[in-house]
């Protein structure tokens, strides 16, 4: 089984000074998803599915159109639900990620002011992963190791969704700890490419990551993270 992760295309954080919840991509986020159609449309996949945001949306609609699929969202994979400030100064999002960032590594869980926890978005995601792969026969064994029982090996899975989700999800199955730092743990640039592997460890099976934040697919001038 390989399970294919793709970060969402450049967003427009930032419009005109002002804060952009769900943001659509920018002019360079869109050429990024054209190369990614490139990359990926000679590939066969079981299933590609996309987070419900704008970003992601539409990071997918290239590539979809090449592969002739309809567009099939699953909500789970939807990235931290931040704050209601759309439409403030980007000055308000930049203290605000400035101050996480100077807290005490134990006090991130809190994550943003009123905005969703991270120990809740993590909690999210990884009950989310292990429902959407329980309802494909993948399961994490009764084992002290990260081993899983997986009933269709040959499945091709396309994720196209969020640094948050993708890491959150990755780390899952490599069975890492969560952190409130899982952005950190896996640097992805924008429109990147990360697969996982299921490798068959005798009676089970393990995750190996064989490809991590690929950009290769971008021109140089347009890899942006």
């Amino acid at each position: 089984m390989e399970i294919v992760f793709v970060r969402h295309a450049q967003p427009e954080w930032v419009r005109e000074g002002l804060n952009v919840v769900n943001p659509p991509l920018t002019d360079l986020g869109h050429r990024q998803a054209t190369q990614l159609a490139d990359a990926l449309a000679g590939e066969d996949f079981d299933e590609v599915l996309v987070s419900p945001l704008t970003r992601a949306r539409q990071t997918a609609a290239p590539l979809l159109e090449r592969l002739g699929r309809d567009e099939a969202i699953d909500d789970w994979l939807e990235e931290i639900r931040d704050p209601g400030w759309h439409g403030t100064p980007a000055e308000k999002a930049e203290q605000a990620y400035r101050e996480m960032r100077e807290r005490p590594v134990d006090h991130r869980w809190a994550g943003l002011e009123d905005g969703e926890p991270v120990r809740d978005f993590v909690d999210r995601i990884r009950l989310g992963a292990s429902l959407f792969l329980a309802e494909r026969g993948v399961g994490r064994a009764e084992h002290d190791l990260p081993v899983w029982k997986v009933a269709e090996p040959g499945a091709r899975i396309l994720l196209i969704a969020h640094a948050g989700t993708n890491s959150v999800t990755m780390s899952h199955l490599l069975g890492l700890e969560p952190t409130p730092w899982e952005w950190d743990r896996f640097v992805l640039g924008h429109a990147s490419i990360s697969r996982l592997e299921a490798i068959p460890v005798h009676e089970f099976h393990t995750f190996s990551l064989t490809k991590l934040s690929d950009t290769e697919h971008l021109a140089a001038a347009d890899r942006t993270r």
